[in-house]
C-alpha cells in the first residue's frame, strides 16, 4: 500500500496543483488527506487535488513523489482510475457491482451538466424534488432497494423522455420534459466475459426536477412502494448502494 503525489505543475486557480494518489484503495487516500488535513472538496473521483503548498508537508507525511506520468500508470493498473472531461467532476469509481441478471461491472459516477453520449446512454434516472424540499424515492421489489425513478430506454425515445415515462409508470407525477436538466452521470464498464444486456449501452443519464408543488399525491401505477422523503431520509435508503457517494453530491450541490 502507497501513497503517491507527483510535482505541482497543474495550474489552476493562480497556484499550482499536485495529484495525490493510492495505488491499492480510495480508503487509504481518503484516509491519508483526512489525517494531513486535505478536504474531501479535493477529490476527483480518482485522486486529490492538493496545492503546491502541501506538497512538502504530504511528502514528509509518507507520500511518494513521483511523476504525471506514473500517477496515470498507477491508477490504470489498479483499476481506480476515473476518466472526466474538461468541466466534469468525478465522484467515485464502483468496483466488481453485481447486477440481478448476472452482469458484472466497474462503475463511474460523474457529476455533469453535459450529459453523456445519446447514443451509448441506456438508461436515465432522475432526481425529484417538491416544493418543500422532499425527494421521490421508490422501491424496486426485484432488486430489493430504494432509488430514484428511472429506467431503460425505449426505440425511439431520448434520455429525457426516458426519464419522463419512467416517473409516470413508477409513481404517476407527469412531468414537463423542459424542466429535466442534466447534473450527472454513470459509465459502465462490463467485466470481460459477463453478460451486458444492452448492446453498445454504457452510460446512464441523471437529471434533476424541481417541481412547484408540494408532495403531489403518487399512484405508483406499478404497484411498487413510492415515498416523498428528506434529504437526510433518501440518503438512508441508500446507505448500502454503490451510487449513495453520487446522490449524496448532489444533494449538497443542488
Amino acid at each position: 500500500m502507497t501513497i503517491w503525489i507527483d510535482r505541482p505543475a497543474w495550474p489552476a486557480h493562480g497556484r499550482l496543483w499536485s495529484h495525490l494518489i493510492s495505488d491499492t484503495s480510495y480508503a487509504e487516500v481518503h484516509a491519508f488527506a483526512a489525517a494531513n488535513g486535505i478536504p474531501r472538496r479535493g477529490f476527483e473521483g480518482d485522486h486529490y487535488d492538493v496545492p503546491e503548498q502541501a506538497y512538502a508537508a504530504l511528502v514528509a507525511a509518507g507520500a511518494r513523489p513521483t511523476t504525471s506520468a506514473h500517477i496515470l500508470e498507477l491508477l490504470a493498473g489498479s483499476r481506480l482510475r476515473l476518466r472526466k472531461r474538461r468541466g466534469e467532476k468525478g465522484i467515485a469509481r464502483a468496483l466488481d457491482i453485481v447486477f440481478p441478471d448476472g452482469s458484472i461491472a466497474d462503475i463511474d459516477m460523474v457529476a455533469s451538466s453535459m450529459g453523456p453520449p445519446e447514443a451509448a446512454t441506456f438508461a436515465s434516472a432522475v432526481l425529484i424534488r417538491e416544493a418543500g424540499g422532499r425527494y421521490l424515492v421508490g422501491f424496486s421489489r426485484r432488486r430489493q432497494e430504494w432509488s430514484a425513478p428511472g429506467g431503460w430506454r425505449e426505440p425511439g425515445e431520448t434520455p429525457v423522455e426516458t426519464a419522463v415515462r419512467e416517473t409516470r409508470e413508477e409513481t404517476g407525477i407527469v412531468l414537463d420534459p423542459g424542466t429535466l436538466r442534466p447534473v450527472a452521470y454513470e459509465r459502465f464498464h462490463r467485466h470481460e466475459g459477463s453478460p451486458w444486456p444492452v448492446p453498445g449501452g454504457r452510460f446512464l443519464a441523471v437529471f434533476r426536477c424541481e417541481l412547484r408543488e408540494s408532495a403531489p399525491t403518487l399512484t405508483a401505477p406499478d404497484g411498487e412502494p413510492a415515498e416523498w422523503v428528506a434529504p437526510e431520509e433518501m440518503l438512508v435508503r441508500y446507505a448500502h448502494s454503490w451510487w449513495r457517494p453520487l446522490v449524496s453530491h448532489l444533494l449538497a450541490h443542488p
